[in-house]
């Protein structure tokens, strides 16, 4: 049994809290100023760290971004400034993927049932062609389906189906996507 009152385990290991100490230094003065347009060499700064970025991505220079290495963002998607990447679990990002500004991506979470409290981390995995709408929440272990919508400030407790229009506190399918 562990005594919470005294527990001083970290929850990761050093190699990752050295990783982001030098990641913040780099994010502060190098990535969070840089200009708008410069997307490309925010690209580049966060391949350097071991993120997986596909060609003709925009990241924006106010997104934070807690393990860059956890992080893959497919081809030609955009995330605004605003979008919180919480990434301390793995998240996967589609090709053609829109996140509205405000937006929080969390993947870690706490076991509210042990006494240590210890932290858990569940992927999250938002599949191809979705458009994640301004202030959303999407909580950890979800998957959003390809081609989804999540309306503005959707809190998004379960995985969503693909094609769909989703919106809600908790976020449920509303009707279906049609392309025109």
């Amino acid at each position: 049994m562990i005594n919470i009152d005294t527990y001083t385990g970290a929850s990761f290991p050093l190699k990752n809290r050295i990783g982001r100490l030098v990641w913040g230094i780099v994010y502060v003065v190098f990535f969070r100023y840089s200009p708008r347009p410069l997307h490309q060499w925010r690209s580049f700064l966060l391949r350097c760290f071991g993120a997986k970025i596909g060609k003709g991505v925009h990241v924006y220079p106010q997104v934070t971004i807690w393990a860059p290495w956890n992080i893959e963002i497919g081809d030609y998607s955009g995330i605004a400034n605003g979008v919180n990447l919480y990434s301390q679990g793995h998240i996967s990002i589609g090709k053609k993927v829109v996140i509205s500004q405000d937006s929080y991506v969390c993947t870690g979470t706490h076991d509210y049932t042990d006494r240590g409290f210890p932290l858990k981390t569940k992927p999250i995995k938002i599949e191809d062609k979705v458009w994640i709408a301004t202030k959303c929440f999407i909580h950890p272990g979800i998957t959003v389906g390809e081609g989804a919508v999540v309306g503005a400030c959707s809190v998004v407790t379960k995985s969503l189906p693909p094609w769909m229009i989703c919106s809600g506190n908790p976020c449920l399918p509303i009707k279906k996507r049609i392309l025109t």
